[in-house]
């Protein structure tokens, strides 16, 4: 993905969460409902994430430096990561608290119409912003189902946005769930209980996201189908074996692979560098990501010995 790719989606998200999170705010303080309060802070903390993965893939785009010889690109996981720990802090945890408090302590939700509409306009602004995300990721998901598009992704950005809208959608109807209940029985009991339902939401969202982004962040290696490709592209001309394969995304769109490959016995060493140049212009072709190539000839040690 290059590194403009996404950030529409990233841009419709912050714009709709930012006014979203301002409308939620403005109810809260005509009608107390901690569901509300729940989702201004959800919002809130969307706005401040979209804003961080903006600012990581400006980042990523330095140049290498001595001291980064392989560059900036993890910069956008490493900002992911930070997005889905604020996602639990500041959303999930803080709905739980306020959830549970309303619950131990009901209080009673004044002018809940005007929660209701600012939810139902919040609903139609996220739906525009989740779908928005589904359009940017559809080239990238490919045949995959959804989920194993957000398990496999290497591009953190969507699968961040996505998962944000899908839970801020989720959300919202929880917080109208709550507020309804709430009209129709009297008992503002139901208020928190959609919050805490919201804060159990946004924490199991937030668990998703962290496990996914620690394992970019770390070193995640190509999947299956990639290594498939590459070691195929590898075994022609001259190159009769690869012995050892080694992958790892320096970002999303930057591929390193390292091999070590048997040649073919008694090549003159103009004719090994020539074959090692063939078989890195092999894997570029079959896989553009992989930028950077490291290619180390040596004996197939696993053939009997000539005599």
């Amino acid at each position: 993905m290059s590194a403009g790719s996404g950030t529409r989606a990233i841009i419709a998200a912050l714009a709709a969460n930012a006014g979203i999170a301002v409308a939620k705010f403005v109810g809260f303080l005509f009608t107390g409902s901690s569901s509300m309060l729940a989702e201004s802070v959800h919002s809130l903390a969307d706005t401040s994430n979209q804003g961080l993965l903006l600012l990581g893939k400006k980042r990523a785009q330095r140049e290498a430096t001595p001291e980064h010889p392989f560059g900036y690109g993890r910069d956008r996981f490493f900002y992911s990561f930070v997005v889905a720990l604020l996602l639990f802090t500041l959303g999930a945890v803080f709905s739980l608290y306020e959830g549970v408090h309303k619950v131990l302590e009901p209080a009673p939700i004044t002018s809940p119409i005007v929660a209701i509409v600012i939810l139902g306009v919040a609903v139609l602004l996220e739906s525009y912003s989740f779908r928005t995300a589904i359009h940017e990721s559809r080239d990238l998901k490919g045949d995959r189902s959804w989920w194993r598009f957000i398990r496999e992704a290497t591009e953190p950005e969507l699968p961040v946005v996505l998962l944000e809208d899908f839970g801020a959608l989720i959300g919202l109807v929880l917080a109208l769930l709550g507020v309804g209940l709430t009209m129709l029985t009297g008992n503002a009991i139901w208020d928190g209980i959609g919050t805490v339902g919201i804060g159990l939401l946004l924490g199991a969202i937030a668990v998703v996201l962290i496990i996914e982004m620690k394992s970019l962040l770390i070193g995640e290696g190509a999947d299956p189908t990639t290594v498939r490709l590459i070691t195929e592209a590898l075994e022609a001309g001259r190159v009769e074996r690869v012995l050892h394969l080694r992958t790892q995304y320096l970002s999303p769109d930057e591929l390193l692979v390292a091999a070590k490959i048997a040649l073919t016995p008694a090549l003159r060493l103009e004719d090994v560098a020539r074959a090692i140049d063939d078989a890195e212009q092999r894997i570029r072709a079959a896989v553009p990501a992989a930028h950077l190539i490291y290619l180390e000839p040596d004996l197939d040690r696993t053939k009997p010995a000539s005599r």
